[in-house]
């Protein structure tokens, strides 16, 4: 199972001036669990907005780097946002999706990503493929993994 206090924090080892946009409840924990700082823009309410955040702070800041570090459950309240993002394709955005396939800011229900929808275009075809690959090929990867989760940091900190 991925820890994921231990991959967000290995995700933010050497950030600088990396702007930080977590998604509602766990990831806004996860990002304060590993050093509160200036440039983390933490959202409360905002169930679904992350990943446009990101993208506004990205479009406004081409100059910085931008990680928006969310869940299943709240990126696929903001489903619609990755189409806009795959048009826009900012260069300095990052996003993370920390997948537990639950809702776990209103009580743990079953996510789509639980009934089997992968967001991984590299996965076989007996899994329904999600709106994601179809926004743009974005790099996909299973942070449970060792070489995945070095993979991820050096994603997030390039």
């Amino acid at each position: 199972m991925l820890d994921r206090r231990d991959v967000v924090k290995r995700l933010l080892i050497d950030r600088e001036d990396l702007l930080v946009v977590p998604g509602l409840g766990a990831p806004t924990y996860d990002v304060a669990a590993a050093g509160d700082h200036p440039l983390n823009f933490y959202l409360w309410g905002a169930m679904g907005g992350a990943a446009m955040i990101g993208l506004g702070l990205a479009l406004a800041r081409p100059d910085r780097r931008v990680a928006v570090i969310t869940g299943d459950g709240e990126m696929l309240m903001g489903l619609g946002s990755l189409a806009t993002i795959g048009v826009k394709q900012p260069a300095n955005l990052s996003i993370v999706v920390l997948d537990n396939r639950h809702y776990g800011e209103t009580g743990m229900q079953a996510s789509h990503t639980n009934a089997g929808i992968d967001r991984s275009p590299h996965r076989p075809r007996r899994r329904r493929r999600a709106p994601p690959a179809a926004c743009g090929e974005w790099p996909v990867l299973h942070p449970g993994s060792g070489q995945d989760r070095r993979r991820v940091a050096r994603l997030a900190n390039s």
